[in-house]
């Protein structure tokens, strides 16, 4: 079981990476995505990722925004993280309150009922990101992309992407199901911690294999 006490984003994400329990199905995929980034990493100015879930809620924002944190971690230099859905809703509540459980700032910047825009940043970086559910082909979102899917239906039920320089499905169960139920905060850091160990294994396997002239 998580501690649901208020936690230091660092230290929840080598946590996450240090509880990590991996298949060799799963970590073959992993790799498959580094293996990716790094390519490009060496070729481009620029990287951009965007990580696709239907409602673009819950595992897909999660997913951007620990890899905003990664990039950081890492001392990873111009790779940007987006998110989307095929559908716009909103930045699920739960998800953010997940978030800022780990020490997540969202300063809400654009005040909606439906779907409120939040900058997201986090100590000792004065970058942030903007969240907010949007379609995976939205203007903030900078072509073109690796695309990610999270959803943990198959690959083939996901959408067509067009103008993907790769795509990768990376299913994650989705926390939904414990909404408005006594598991809800346990399921979201529990999703969250899958999700940020996972996207450490990557940026460190990344970091790993620049020499010092990238840092």
């Amino acid at each position: 079981m998580i501690n649901t006490k208020n936690i230091n984003t660092k230290v929840f994400f080598e946590e996450a990476r240090k509880e990590m329990i991996i298949t060799d199905d799963r970590k073959k995929l992993l790799l498959s995505i580094a293996d990716s980034i790094f390519d490009e990493y060496l070729d481009k100015d620029k990287i951009n990722l965007n990580f696709i879930c239907t409602h673009n809620s819950r595992r897909s924002q999660l997913a951007q925004v620990w890899s905003f944190f990664a990039i950081e971690y890492f001392s990873l230099k111009n790779i940007f993280t987006y998110s989307g859905g095929t559908e716009t809703t909103s930045f699920h509540r739960n998800t953010v309150k997940c978030l800022q459980k780990t020490g997540f700032n969202f300063n809400v910047v654009d005040f909606s009922h439906q779907n409120p825009r939040y900058l997201i940043s986090f100590e000792g970086t004065k970058k942030s990101i903007l969240g907010f559910s949007k379609i995976y082909d939205h203007p903030q979102n900078s072509y073109p992309f690796i695309a990610i899917t999270t959803c943990n239906s198959a690959d083939k039920d996901c959408p067509f992407i067009p103008e993907t320089t790769e795509r990768f499905h990376l299913p994650y169960k989705d926390p939904k199901a414990s909404d408005n139920t006594d598991l809800t905060e346990e399921t979201y850091l529990q999703t969250s911690k899958q999700i940020a160990g996972e996207l450490y294994f990557i940026f460190e396997e990344i970091k790993n294999r620049l020499p010092e002239l990238y840092f």
